[in-house]
């Protein structure tokens, strides 16, 4: 987002490791010891302004920049629909899915928790897949929600899951999430900060 935006920024790379995630400076910006957080040195109000989860901060640069959130009050609601889709349920459930197809969760006998969340993905999956049908990005114009979105989409390539959700049977997705990584500022971003 900052890249699209060409906001000027100072990134810093943070672990999911608890000596990161779990320190006195993190948790005073995200109590919730998660990623991403923010700090905007120039907030509204004249001074920094910390802010934690995604979705939230998406909307606050969109509304900061006026970019990327549309430009009508229709055209702001549904892309704050689908931003809040990722959120609610392809978000959660990719990342489950994650956990059992190939962290600590698949080391459970009991094959229900991986069926349900394969399940749940290849649903959700359905539903961007008749989203896109005729639409380049989500919500017809490239916005918050889909910087939220693919994101989840190429994580199915970290997990190892593209083959259990059946990947090839969803052809709009999948040159939806080609058109998001040619995207310049997607490149340069994937790629700050430098990984040790």
């Amino acid at each position: 987002m900052l890249e699209e935006t060409g906001l000027p920024y100072e990134a810093h790379l943070v672990t999911l490791d608890d000596t990161d995630v779990k320190s006195p400076e993190f948790l005073s910006l995200n109590p919730n010891d998660k990623i991403p957080a923010i700090i905007d040195p120039q907030g509204p109000d004249g001074g920094p302004l910390g802010l934690f989860e995604s979705g939230a901060i998406l909307i606050y640069l969109a509304e900061k920049t006026g970019k990327l959130i549309g430009t009508t009050a229709s055209e702001r609601a549904e892309i704050i629909e689908w931003l809040m889709w990722q959120m609610a349920g392809l978000g959660p459930m990719l990342g489950q899915l994650g956990f059992f197809h190939k962290f600590a969760g698949s080391e459970i006998e009991d094959p229900r928790p991986r069926e349900r969340y394969i399940a749940e993905a290849k649903r959700l999956l359905g539903v961007l897949e008749n989203r896109l049908e005729g639409r380049d990005w989500v919500c017809g114009a490239y916005s918050i929600a889909d910087i939220a979105i693919a994101p989840w989409l190429n994580a199915l390539d970290f997990y190892g899951a593209k083959e259990v959700v059946g990947w090839t049977g969803f052809p709009n997705v999948i040159a939806y999430l080609d058109r998001f990584l040619a995207r310049p500022a997607v490149q340069a971003g994937m790629n700050i900060p430098p990984r040790p």
